[in-house]
């Protein structure tokens, strides 16, 4: 079995999963914007280092099982995780993050509530 189809079933499942969790996604703003974002950091940094260690001979593929396509000394096998974690990551969180109790506290609510608990405290005889 060749990388490219490993990552091609790989990359099916993380589409599958992205599709049900975009749902959520579409109701709160920014989550495509940090797919982009986050996205095209981790490509770039993938290109970098991939290259750097391939070069340097740390890391090394069949070549039977790569589809001949490079960029510099990488594969292109190598970016169908990292793509996939760019996808999958911020919907994750997004997803995670949105199933709060009712009631309970927004992040930005907790990030304030030091202080606030802070000021209650000192306001008490």
């Amino acid at each position: 079995m060749s990388y490219l189809v490993v990552d091609l079933v790989f990359l099916a499942l993380a589409a599958a999963l992205a599709a049900l969790l975009s749902r959520r996604a579409r109701r709160r703003p920014g989550t495509w914007a940090a797919v982009l974002a986050g996205g095209a950091v981790l490509l770039v940094l993938t290109a970098v280092f991939d290259n750097g260690i391939i070069i340097l001979g740390l890391y090394g593929y069949t070549p039977s099982a790569l589809s001949g396509l490079f960029l510099g000394a990488m594969p292109i096998e190598d970016f169908g995780y990292p793509l996939a974690a760019a996808v999958l990551v911020p919907l994750l969180w997004r997803a995670l993050t949105a199933r709060q109790a009712p009631g309970s506290a927004s992040p930005e609510d907790r990030r304030r509530a030091p202080r606030a608990r802070a000021l209650r405290t000192e306001e008490r005889p």
